[in-house]
This record gives structure tokens, C-alpha cells and sequence, in this order.
């Protein structure tokens, strides 16, 4: 996945400590390859190799601590979910570019609230009650051990400001102590994936892509591109072969689909919403339906994307048929995936301010928000809220149902028309829970569960609205659950391309086969292993033109487990009205 807003933060406080490594004094190291050298460092802290996974709740508590995150139980629940068996090394990374780690500021800021006197201290009892009663409660022996460290702990009082301080520390002495071991363990720099790598005294700056990898006509189509004679990952890949894609793309059209029939005027149509939410682990949660045809006909279905006030219309999908079906599942995965300009986010939205009274409002950025999120959780489109819909809106950002009795008191306080939640009482719903917390960090994690990063951009979603005509009936929709299709998703996008799409062998292993399907808007490209052993394939798009993966690098390495095919890419243009070319490298390594 590409970087998002909040990753040029991920170690910051760690770069003084990366820069005095001798490698680097000569060559620093990227952005990009100091941040995954720091991942790696962390991992290993918890785990003997980056190829191990994390494979419960407590383990990825564990190795999110050993990262500076100090992550809630709101937050465990939202990347491990009852589906979750288990996580790699990718997944982490993934994690620690969506949270940011727990810097000086926000801990002191958290721990003021409690400063009675502002003297930098807060008195035991009043701490024991904070860790005890508020929030997520700590256990009495853990609040002990708290009150007992020496060094931030006198008269009764926790010197907060000290602790702050403490706790930094620690964070970066540990992280060096993990980067020196790093360093001096060559066998580690050989399970480095992607761009995972080190610096190296022997690495040219400015590398560009290794000859030992092209094929001697890739190497003549391609002769333009000047010297190839050191590769950015030479002197830590040995490659046993390589297999070359190359497809021309010209640019997108839009024309409408050929599938429409020319009398669906005619038809009886009927309307509903769902909604796609990319998890932190790359699966997407989504909206299952029931429908419902009384009588034989003949069905178009489309999906297109919800028009909300920031949602910008990307989504062209109109589809007939099951495996045009499979096609949007593909499309929207792909284009969730994606991101063409990712830029840092400097300034987090406001939601709520107080008036010279102290009286609390929401802002008219977080209202709009709060208004496109009623329009998504509106499923059948009647401007009302009703409890089936608002317990989708729930079990996505609480993961708990409200119960008749709960629903009953929310109708007798905030405005309702027909049993069901208007719009301005699902506004008045949010203001009273932003008194009730006084805080903006629990509907911080309402919007991030549906979504919206820290600018408050829909980023991790995507609404869409289901079409469904009938030649001789009326049909009927309805949404019974909402469950993680990644599974299903990745087993259509494979059957779908091991279908369509050109199939190449690596020289020597036929039993490893690179298949690439080229869909028009997009291309997919899967990897199928026939063979008893794990293989890792190394991925090079660097020679591709105005093009953009799901994966977010132009080089990258991915594991593949035995006697079994997985998504390896997908690749859509930078610019829909460009011609763009794919050409993309496989490489085995060894």
C-alpha cells in the first residue's frame, strides 16, 4: 500500500539514531528505506525473523508497544478482527503507516488533563482513579507498578513531565540497541523484502536497474533508458531467473457500456447503498444482500460510486452478469488500493470548538463529514436512519450492536420521524457524545473506522450505490450483514486471470507462473506456486510509464506460499488520459 498521510512521522524521533550507523554517514538512506529499516528492527525485537507472523491479539499488542504506539484495545479490535488468523511483516508495516507513533506532546497533553496545579505532577489517588475508572482500565497491579518506578514517583506524586521523557528514551535506546544487531547480522539483510534494504558502501547513489534482470530483448525495447549496469538491489539479491511483462495501454475511454439493453426505461428498478472499507490489513469489510425476483426475468445490475460532497466520482463500473460482477470487485479493490499523490497531512481537522459561553459545536468541516456519513449509512436511500442501518453505522465503528431498548431513548432525545433517525438528529447524536467524552478522540476513531484520515478525506472507503433493473418483475435488495470478503475477493481475482489472462514460466521452475490479465482500465497480475517450498518473487515496475500500483513502491518483494496463487499487483494509470506502459521484471530470488 502506498504511503499515506502520517508516515513521514513513523520514527521520527529515531532518525538521529539511523543517521550515526558508519553505512549511512556515507550513503544516507531514503525516506522509504529507513522506515522499513526501522519495521524490521521492531519486528525482530518480538520475532527471530521478518518471515515469522503474528499470529494473536497479544502478539500484535506486543510488537505495536515495541514500536512506540501504545495502542488501544479500540485499536487492536480494528486490525484484528474476528476473521484475522494471522499477520506478516508487510501487515505491520502497514499498521505503523496508519498509526502514528505516541509522541512527547500527545502524552503530556493527555496527562495535563489530570494536572490539578499544573506543577508537571498528578497526585497518586488522582492517577489511580484516571487509570482505573476512565477509558480503558488498567489493573490495580498495573497501576502499582506505575506509582512504584522510582525515578518519576516522589511525596505521593507521578512527575509526568519525567516520565514523558523516560518513556521516549527508552523508545530510541531500544530501537538502536535492535538497529546495531541488525547491522551486524548479515544473514537478517537476506530476508529484507522490496525496498526493505540497508544501506551498503558499495551501493551507487543514484542505482539504476540491473541488466542481470532483463531479458536481451527487454534490454533492446527498452535501450533508451541509458546504463543499466548497477541495480538498486545487486548487492543484496542474487536471482535465480526472471520472466518480463510488457502491455501498451492507450488512454481510457469512456464510453458507456455495449451490455446496456436498449430498453431499460422500461424495467422495474430498485435502489440500495453499501459500502467497500479497505482494513489495515489489506482486506476489505463490505456490505452482503439478499435479493429477491418473483418470477423468472431477465436482470441488469449496476454499481457506481456515491456522489458525496468529497468523493470524487473515479468509480465507472456498470456491469451485467456474474463475471462483469467480479470485474467491479476487482476494479474497486484495485482503485482502493491506489493512491495517486499522497500528500502529508500537516494539520489535523477540527471538530468540535467551544463559543465564549463554553458551549460546544460541532465545526462545518466535521457536519459535512458527519452528513456524507448519513447519506453512506442511509442504505435504502429514504433520508432516515433506521436501527438496522444505524447497527451497520455501530458494528463498524464499535463493533456492538444498539439494542431496542437503547434505540428507544435515542428516539425519545434526538429528532425522529417514522421510528427512524433524521439527519439533524444523527448531528445532535454526535454533539452529545462529543460532551459526553470531551474529547475528539473517540469520534477520532469513529471516522477512521468509516474512512476519513486526519483531514477528514475518505481515503479507506468506498460508497456505492446498487442499481438492480427487472424486465418482468419487481426486484427487491436488501443488506443482511457485513463481512470481510478478502478472501472471496482474492479467490475471484485469480480465478478470473488464471482464466483470462497470459501465463508466463520462470525459466527452470515450471512449477512457479506469472499470469497477467489486462482488463482495459487496469491490469492484475497473480502468482501461482505448484511447488512443495515457499518461494519469494521479486517485483520491478521501474521501467513502467505513468503507471501506479496497489502496493505503492516500484519495487517490492512478495512471498508465496506453497501450492498456492495469490494477488501479486494492481497497476492502473497515473493519468486516465495518458498512454501509459506496463513493464514489469519477476525475478525468483534465491
Amino acid at each position: 500500500m502506498a504511503s499515506n498521510a502520517g508516515s513521514d512521522a513513523v520514527f521520527t524521533s529515531q532518525k538521529s539514531t539511523l543517521s550515526e550507523s558508519p553505512q549511512t554517514k556515507k550513503f544516507p538512506l531514503t525516506e522509504e528505506e529507513r522506515f522499513y529499516m526501522n519495521c524490521r528492527a521492531t519486528y525482530l525485537t518480538v520475532f527471530k525473523s521478518s518471515l515469522e507472523n503474528i499470529i494473536s491479539k497479544d502478539q500484535l499488542y506486543l510488537v505495536l508497544q515495541h514500536a512506540g504506539r501504545n495502542p488501544s484495545q479500540t485499536t487492536i479490535h480494528k486490525y484484528w478482527t474476528p476473521q484475522t488468523a494471522k499477520m506478516n511483516f508487510d501487515d505491520f508495516c502497514i499498521i505503523l503507516r496508519k498509526e502514528n507513533p505516541t509522541s512527547k506532546a500527545e502524552l503530556l497533553k493527555y496527562f495535563k488533563q489530570l494536572d490539578v496545579n499544573d506543577d508537571g505532577s498528578i497526585l497518586h489517588s488522582d492517577l489511580n482513579k484516571f487509570l482505573t475508572k476512565r477509558g480503558e482500565t488498567m489493573t490495580q497491579e498495573e497501576v502499582n507498578a506505575v506509582i512504584n518506578l522510582d525515578d518519576v514517583n516522589s511525596d505521593g506524586k507521578f512527575d509526568y513531565i519525567k516520565f514523558c521523557k523516560l518513556y521516549m528514551k527508552t523508545n530510541e535506546q531500544c530501537l538502536k540497541i535492535t538497529l546495531e544487531k541488525l547491522e551486524a547480522n548479515s544473514k537478517l539483510r537476506r530476508q529484507q523484502f522490496g525496498s526493505h534494504i540497508e544501506g551498503s558502501p558499495e551501493r551507487d547513489p543514484s542505482p539504476k536497474l540491473s541488466p542481470k534482470i532483463i531479458r536481451k530483448n527487454d534490454q533492446e525495447a527498452f535501450s533508451n533508458k541509458g546504463d543499466t549496469t548497477n541495480s538498486l538491489l545487486s548487492t543484496t539479491r542474487k536471482f535465480k531467473t526472471s520472466v518480463s511483462f510488457t502491455i501498451a495501454m492507450g488512454a481510457n475511454s469512456n464510453q458507456t457500456s455495449k451490455l446496456t439493453p436498449p430498453n431499460l426505461k422500461d424495467w422495474q428498478c430498485v435502489q440500495s447503498k453499501g459500502c467497500f472499507f479497505l482494513e489495515e490489513d489489506g482486506g476489505i469489510i463490505r456490505h452482503r444482500y439478499k435479493m429477491q425476483i418473483s418470477q423468472r426475468s431477465m436482470v441488469y445490475l449496476t454499481i457506481k460510486p456515491l456522489n458525496l460532497s468529497q468523493v470524487e466520482g473515479k468509480f465507472k463500473c456498470q456491469f451485467i452478469s456474474s463475471l462483469k460482477i467480479l470485474e467491479v470487485y476487482i476494479f474497486i479493490f484495485s482503485c482502493l488500493r491506489l493512491r495517486k499523490e499522497i500528500k502529508p497531512i500537516t494539520e489535523e481537522a477540527q471538530l468540535v470548538y467551544r463559543d465564549e459561553t463554553g458551549e460546544l459545536f460541532l465545526t462545518n468541516e466535521f457536519r459535512s463529514t458527519l452528513s456524507d456519513i448519513f447519506e453512506i449509512i442511509d442504505l435504502d436511500g429514504n433520508g432516515l436512519i433506521s436501527l438496522e442501518e444505524y447497527n451497520f453505522f455501530e458494528l463498524r465503528t464499535s463493533g456492538e450492536k444498539c439494542d431496542e431498548d437503547a434505540w428507544t431513548v435515542c428516539r425519545e432525545n434526538f429528532d425522529t420521524k417514522k421510528n427512524e433517525l433524521t439527519k439533524q438528529g444523527f448531528m445532535d447524536l454526535n454533539l452529545m457524545e462529543a460532551n459526553d467524552r470531551g474529547d475528539p478522540l473517540d469520534l477520532w476513531v469513529t471516522l477512521h473506522s468509516m474512512g476519513y484520515n486526519k483531514a477528514l478525506e475518505l481515503t479507506e472507503a468506498c460508497p456505492f450505490v446498487i442499481d438492480i433493473y427487472a424486465e418482468k418483475c419487481k426486484p427487491r435488495i436488501k443488506a443482511v450483514n457485513m463481512e470481510a470478503c478478502s478472501g472471496q475477493l482474492e479467490t475471484a481475482v485469480c480465478n478470473s486471470v488464471l482464466d483470462r489472462g497470459e501465463a508466463k514460466v520462470m525459466d527452470g521452475y515450471e512449477n512457479i507462473i506469472v499470469h497477467t490479465c489486462n482488463y482495459d482500465t487496469w491490469i492484475t497480475s497473480i502468482i501461482e506456486n505448484k511447488s512443495d517450498n515457499k518461494v519469494i518473487i521479486h517485483i520491478n515496475n521501474e521501467l513502467s510509464k505513468n503507471c501506479v500500483n496497489n502496493r505503492g513502491l516500484n519495487i517490492f518483494a512478495v512471498e508465496v506460499a506453497p501450492k498456492s496463487t495469490m494477488v501479486c499487483q494492481h497497476v492502473m494509470p497515473l493519468n486516465e488520459r495518458q498512454e501509459w506502459i506496463y513493464y514489469c521484471v519477476y525475478s525468483l530470488i534465491a
